[in-house]
């Protein structure tokens, strides 16, 4: 009879632990608006971060879904292009699309990658050091949105190289003879002598 007595209080510290474990568990949320090319960070629904990033540019689109980092590289550099460095990576697809670093930090708010999602060094440290403390297990990235539309742009056509051509039409040097009445520049060949 004495165990029945234990029944109780034993049930209510097993019930106690988990619910510690389960309180001491984070829910981490990236959220990638591809359409907005901005990056939303919450902890168990608390609001963290709000940062610019660059997804997938035209022909290179960003995967959307929902997914679970796997690996996590602090010096990472792309195999793909030209040994590009990829500091603070941390991949969530197989096909090697991951979250990292850049230090083009001037295209951030355009979709302008290969396919990874770019933000700042300080802003990718930031976040790296987020998901080790929080787990890559408790954390999931949400990418949702499109590719803005960049609009028309300009581009450029080679001048013909032909000057018979009738598109051939650049305009023709535009010289300015010396007059007298405007001083000449000293030769810098008198600096060293002769």
């Amino acid at each position: 009879m004495p165990i029945r007595r234990f029944i109780p209080s034993l049930t209510a510290a097993i019930v106690a632990v988990l619910m510690l474990n389960e309180a001491a568990r984070a829910d981490l949320l990236i959220q990638i608006d591809k359409s907005a090319q901005q990056m939303t960070v919450t902890v168990n629904g608390e609001h963290l971060y709000d940062w610019p990033v660059s997804t997938g540019g035209q022909g290179y689109d960003t995967p959307s879904g929902t997914f679970r980092p796997f690996r996590m590289e602090i010096d990472h550099t792309s195999d793909e292009y030209d040994n590009a460095p990829m500091p603070y990576s941390m991949f969530f697809t197989q096909t090697g699309v991951a979250v990292h670093g850049t230090y083009e930090a001037r295209h951030l708010g355009h979709a302008v990658s290969h396919g990874c999602v770019r933000l700042s060094v300080k802003n990718a440290a930031t976040l790296w050091a987020l998901v080790k403390q929080e787990k890559m297990a408790n954390t999931k990235v949400v990418l949702s949105g499109a590719i803005p539309d960049p609009g028309p742009v300009a581009r450029s056509r080679p001048m013909p190289l032909n000057p018979d051509d009738p598109r051939y039409d650049a305009p023709a040097p535009q010289y300015q003879r010396a007059s007298e009445d405007r001083p000449t520049l000293p030769s810098p060949f008198f600096l060293f002598g002769r």
